[in-house]
């Protein structure tokens, strides 16, 4: 007996995740300005710019990785002055878009990153046996045919994510080089 997901109706995209990579930025800095691209009936979609301070110095990071510090101990790390920024901004992220892991999270968030790497357009997801996001990506991959939209699962059994994406139920990173 197959169980029904619920729809989706909380979308988040992120870009600037790390602050050197422009197209994420742009494109969300774009639908800040003017969201109809992303706009649709009975859906909250909304752009998001994750790491402001790397943005504005065009680095990868002001501390640490923003990508790397979803995990249960810095989300849960007491708020102090010398707090390294990534760590305040997931915290920040994760009460907005989650908390993590539970039913109140966003339901799908798509982090968008650039690389120097030959990748193309390329979707990243953490989760094989995540229905949802596997059929989403077979949609897109029809969508853009007959251009190429390769997935990249990168899942390991015991290991818990710890991206910006990580906060929805469902993540999916893009990343284009």
């Amino acid at each position: 007996c197959a169980v029904a997901e619920a729809p989706v109706r909380r979308v988040g995209v992120f870009g600037g995740t790390h602050g050197n990579e422009l197209s994420g930025v742009l494109l969300v800095r774009h639908w800040q300005e003017s969201g109809a691209e992303i706009r649709r009936a009975g859906m909250d979609v909304r752009a998001f710019l994750t790491n402001p301070r790397a943005v504005h110095k065009c680095t990868r990071y002001i501390d640490c990785d923003l990508n790397r510090v979803f995990d249960p101990d810095s989300l849960g790390r007491p708020v102090v002055e010398d707090i390294p920024y990534e760590v305040r901004r997931a915290q920040e992220i994760n009460h907005i878009f989650g908390p993590k892991g539970s039913d109140d999270a966003y339901d799908l968030i798509f982090d968008l990153h650039n690389t120097t790497s030959n990748m193309g357009g390329t979707l990243i997801l953490e989760n094989s046996r995540d229905d949802f996001t596997i059929q989403m990506v077979h949609y897109i991959k029809n969508a853009l045919a007959p251009e190429l939209c390769p997935a990249l699962l990168i899942e390991h059994p015991s290991l818990k994510y710890a991206t910006t994406r990580s906060v929805a139920k469902h993540p999916v990173g893009k990343y284009e080089n």
